[in-house]
């Protein structure tokens, strides 16, 4: 999705205070009830969901699997193409990049893992250059390791060539082999095999695949939101592919969403420490190629409504929109052509959800 290259310097300033939940809010673990939108105007995101999902296909985006809006803690709008339904599996893509942080979250409210030290991998030895990337380093995707994050190119990819080629039986061992392109810190450069080093870690605390990281991430994550169709990937390492694979029904990616519009916290039990959160919607990096802007592994919309995202391949969206208390899934087969009127429909949909003046 992006390219590497010198970012600018982020725009000074810290997010705003997230939002208590208001009086009634829910934070549902079973069948979640359906509530009233709270604001802005009901009959306006019905107008804007129902032409989409009535059919198949759109000119303007594509397939529309699945939206789900969370305000409140309750459903408020929830649509579903032709071939889905509440039940449906969907694939993150690169959604779970934002789960990976949340996994680490768990491991740093633990004391397992300190993101600001140098973070060990069997490829970086004392006196390998690499050994001074951080966890935050590569947590902000500004490590200096070389990476081309490209979808069709097979020829230059590193993402296809990690994902599908020499590198898909070891996912993290493939990304932390490449070289330094930059100095460590310097530069951000989003890149999916980024993501998968950090996620070696949690197959190094608990033991690889669906017995070790998987029963970690069912423990810690999945089983206190109530994400009972979650179900993650591995490679032959027994790695999960943090960066592309999980799978789970719309409304499981909402209560992920729900999450951290509660600052790490579900039902009174902090499932995150206290500032990760933040630390995810911290603007930290404008990518100088289409100058969106980047976190710590969650997107930062920068707007008046304080919104920061979890991005996935062809439009899939994870946004938390605490001026609203809002969540909003969106899940789809949108090709990047068509990014300019997927842009436009989430400002049109973020419209309805505004009170008029």
């Amino acid at each position: 999705m992006s390219g590497p290259g010198r970012s600018p310097g982020p725009r000074p300033g810290s997010p705003a205070p997230l939002p208590p939940p208001p009086a009634g809010a829910t934070h549902p673990r079973d069948d979640w009830e359906a509530g009233p939108q709270l604001t802005g105007d009901p009959a306006a995101v019905a107008g804007l969901l129902d032409p989409i999902f009535a059919v198949d296909t759109t000119p303007e985006l594509g397939r529309s699997l699945a939206l789900v809006a969370v305000q409140g803690g309750r459903i408020v709008a929830e649509r579903y193409g032709p071939s889905a339904g509440p039940d449906t599996p969907f694939i993150s893509w690169s959604t779970a990049k934002s789960f990976t942080h949340a996994a680490l979250g768990v491991l740093a409210l633990d004391g397992r893992f300190r993101p600001d030290e140098p973070f060990r991998t069997p490829e970086w030895g004392d006196d390998d250059p690499r050994a001074a990337i951080t966890g935050t380093d590569l947590l902000r995707m500004r490590s200096g390791l070389r990476f081309v994050e490209d979808y069709v190119d097979e020829t230059t990819s590193d993402c296809l060539e990690m994902l599908w080629g020499s590198g898909a039986d070891d996912v993290a061992g493939y990304a932390a082999s490449l070289p330094l392109e930059h100095p460590v810190g310097s530069t951000f450069n989003y890149s999916s095999g980024t993501t998968n080093v950090l996620a070696r870690r949690l197959s190094e605390e608990f033991g690889p695949g669906p017995g070790g990281v998987g029963a970690f991430l069912a423990e810690r994550l999945f089983e206190p939101l109530g994400m009972r169709s979650a179900a993650p990937r591995y490679d032959a390492a027994g790695t999960w592919v943090g960066s592309s694979y999980l799978y789970a029904t719309a409304r499981d990616f909402a209560r992920f969403g729900l999450l951290y519009l509660r600052d790490g916290t579900w039902d009174g039990r902090r499932l995150l420490p206290e500032g990760w959160v933040d630390r995810a919607r911290t603007l930290r990096s404008v990518d100088p190629d289409d100058g969106w802007c980047y976190g710590e592994h969650w997107w930062v919309r920068d707007d008046d409504l304080g919104t920061f995202w979890a991005n996935g391949y062809e439009g899939q969206m994870i946004a938390v929109v605490p001026a609203l208390d809002l969540v909003v899934v969106r899940i789809g087969k949108t090709s990047s052509e068509l990014r300019p009127h997927l842009e436009r429909f989430w400002q049109d949909l973020t419209a309805c959800f505004r009170d008029r003046p």
